[in-house]
């Protein structure tokens, strides 16, 4: 396994090794993400490595327990398995990440052709109000670090400033939303958060499991 990196050119070896870092640190990782700059999606060329090099890193992280896979259909490789080190979201974090799997599947239920869905933060805000979640509204900082930790997953790119958390904030919610949850599942989660004892205490501060992210992954190939 070594050699089969020993044996590519240097130049390659240090961008793999980039890349795997990058993945590491977001677990999801896709094929093509929106660039304000030209205001288009554009193909990650990290995305091409890592599919290029999938199998020898199936065998190299399968060393430390975790499983690499691939969703074709929704252009996302990512980590998958008990030892993938991944943050405990707050209550608010994980909330936005339920309605946003809603908005998501509504969406793509209405014949959307992109894998790629726009929202505002007044939409999904509304949203979260109709299962009535919050008793009060949650600050511009808590809000902020709401979506500063889903964009960190890859979950979303937000795409006005955030300084505000004004109601017109546009959002691209990415397919990765699917590897984390299925629609029923954020659904019935999102019930759960309106009682006031949680039964999992797990899924209430929203940690994104080796269980979750396989549900999504099934649920994503369902679709």
């Amino acid at each position: 396994m070594i050699e089969y990196f020993d044996q590519l050119p240097e130049e390659e070896q240090q961008q793999l090794a980039q890349v795997i870092q990058t993945l590491l640190r977001q677990t999801f990782f896709l094929e093509r993400k929106y660039e304000k700059r030209t205001g288009r999606f554009v193909f990650n060329k990290g995305y091409r490595l890592l599919e290029k090099h999938l199998e020898f890193l199936k065998e190299y992280f399968q060393i430390a327990g975790i499983q690499v896979q691939e969703n074709v259909q929704n252009g996302v490789i990512y980590l998958t398995g008990e030892q993938v080190t991944t943050e405990r979201l707050t209550r608010l974090t994980t909330i936005y990440l339920l309605v946003l799997k809603l908005i998501y599947d509504e969406q793509m239920a209405s014949a959307s052709t992109s894998v790629n869905i726009y929202t505002t933060l007044g939409d999904v805000n509304e949203k979260m109000g109709s299962f009535q979640l919050l008793k009060d509204r949650p600050s511009s900082t808590e809000i902020r670090r709401a979506l500063a930790a889903l964009k960190r997953y890859q979950i979303l790119e937000v795409l006005d400033s955030v300084e505000e958390a004004q109601a017109e904030t546009r959002l691209i919610i990415y397919p990765c939303i699917n590897m984390v949850l299925m629609g029923e599942n954020a659904r019935i989660l999102l019930e759960s958060f309106q009682e006031e004892e949680i039964e999992s205490p797990k899924q209430a501060e929203g940690e994104l499991s080796k269980q979750e992210a396989e549900e999504g992954h099934n649920g994503a190939d369902e679709t």
